[in-house]
């Protein structure tokens, strides 16, 4: 099988667990949000949501942290693919998001080294 190829299935997975984790972010965020609003609305007191709250807030931040340990994944799978010879450079179809838009990116393999 050709390491290239492997390779990539590694980094179409790293992307997609990094996406997750970011969807997972703003959703818990709004979450948090929701609960206020909610409370809000309803007119109940500040502490009958505060032990709800405190555990979402708690999950955002280990997501948080979960982000970050993909992240450094993510530059020490960087380090071994180029010690396994594999070049690439973004072309066109890896989702990124940029301002209030999502511009897409393809991972192009320039060559692999001998």
């Amino acid at each position: 099988m050709d390491k290239v190829f492997v390779i990539k299935g590694v980094a179409d997975k790293l992307w997609a667990t990094e996406d997750a984790i970011d969807h997972a972010i703003a959703d818990a965020s709004k979450l948090l949000g929701g609960i206020v609003d909610a409370g809000r609305e309803l007119r109940i007191a500040h502490g009958t949501t505060d032990a709800a709250m405190n555990k979402v807030a708690e999950a955002i931040r280990t997501l948080a942290e979960a982000r970050g340990a993909v992240v450094q994944a993510h530059h020490e799978l960087n380090d071994v693919k180029l010690r396994l010879g594999v070049r690439t450079k973004l072309d066109g179809l890896r989702p990124s998001v940029e301002e209030d838009h999502v511009a897409m990116h393809r991972v192009v393999v320039d060559r692999q080294a001998s």
